[in-house]
């Protein structure tokens, strides 16, 4: 879980550095270019692969580590229940992680489906030498649905609580605990898991606006 969960939000940072070329005013030429060279590199598809098995991986995990410790729990109920805040987030988490399984199934049929067998248009720009699918046309065609984009905000605020767990426990799960390090770790963990979903939330939000 942990290993797969790591890898997983190191994805999270190249993918969020190419949507982010959405924001720029070209017409869609960056994102479009950049998308072209994601789906044309060998070695990125290689690491695509990687990624779909670690998806997979994390989420089937998720559900076994779950369902462990809701047997291990037992039936047992007590008058009081005294629960820890980290206990809360950790029962949680299953649930979150099947909202985002949901989302990311839906999303990898919209953009990942449609553009490998979808009809995704070609444009050419001038400082390309060969045309490329208009992807940019594809999600920015999606982001002009209001219900779509509150529901992609709404998914990366399940995103952001989902990393404010798993980012510390990951570490944590390896052993990575040191008294100088340890306050370090949880603020980047703080930082990683509000600014990248707020970050990816904004492109619908500022496309939709646009």
């Amino acid at each position: 879980m942990a290993l797969s969960g790591i890898f997983l939000m190191l994805f999270l940072i190249v993918h969020l550095i190419g949507n982010l070329q959405l924001l720029n005013d070209d017409g869609g030429e960056s994102f479009n270019a950049y998308a072209h060279f994601m789906t044309h590199n060998p070695l990125i598809k290689i690491v695509s692969y990687a990624l779909y098995a670690s998806i997979l991986l994390h989420a089937i995990q998720g559900l076994l580590l779950w369902q462990h410790n809701k047997a291990s729990r037992g039936a047992v109920r007590y008058a009081v229940n005294h629960v820890r805040s980290s206990e809360i987030s950790s029962r949680n988490m299953a649930w979150l992680g099947i909202v985002i399984l949901v989302f990311l199934i839906l999303h990898m049929y919209q953009y990942w489906f449609q553009m490998h067998w979808g009809n995704v248009p070609f444009i050419e720009y001038s400082s390309l030498d060969h045309p490329v699918k208009d992807l940019y046309a594809l999600v920015g065609a999606s982001y002009q649905n209001l219900g779509y984009v509150l529901f992609y905000v709404i998914c990366m605020g399940v995103v952001s609580y989902h990393l404010w767990h798993g980012f510390w426990s990951s570490f944590q799960t390896l052993g990575l605990n040191h008294r100088k390090y340890t306050p370090i770790i949880k603020g980047l963990g703080i930082a990683y898991s509000v600014g990248v979903p707020v970050l990816f939330a904004v492109i619908p939000v500022w496309m939709y606006i646009k």
